[in-house]
């Protein structure tokens, strides 16, 4: 459990790589100090998670050099929940997927990892092109209906 309560759950696959973490009563917060070139892959409202009149969305998204060979700090690819406002333009700061979940905020979401994730295709291919096949994969569209069936309970 995180330090203030809440609750944390790892979703792994059958080899016991993880697909996902869920983790609840975050603090969040960040400083948007430097910006990346961005894709969004995917979106989808999320209304059953709406608090306050905010509408939470899944997406999947993209950080970064599109010619990179492999994930690095400033390149990257995720999926998950977010409630901030999407970027618009041509750049985006670093990808940060949170959600409001009282009492504070919750993630639930992962970095795509082609040594962790299902990844067909060429293997020399960058790793954002990558990210964009592994959306047609079985196991990332379970990931997916996984992490937009969460619902509050009361």
């Amino acid at each position: 459990m995180p330090e203030g309560g809440g609750a944390f759950a790892e979703v792994t696959n059958q080899a016991g790589k993880p697909m996902a973490t869920l983790r609840t009563n975050m603090a969040v917060g960040s400083a948007c100090v430097e910006r990346f070139p961005y894709s969004v892959l995917e979106t989808q409202p999320m209304a059953a998670l709406t608090q306050g009149g905010s509408t939470p969305r899944y997406v999947f998204e993209t950080r970064g050099d599109v010619t990179a060979p492999y994930p690095t700090i400033n390149t990257v690819a995720a999926y998950g929940i977010e409630t901030a406002t999407a970027p618009t333009g041509e750049v985006a700061c670093p990808i940060f997927h949170f959600f409001t979940w009282p009492p504070t905020s919750a993630s639930f979401g992962a970095g795509y990892d082609p040594v962790n994730n299902e990844t067909p295709g060429d293997p020399s291919l960058p790793y954002l092109e990558k990210a964009k096949l592994y959306m047609g994969t079985l196991e990332y569209l379970d990931i997916k209906r996984m992490i937009t069936s969460l619902r509050p309970t009361s």
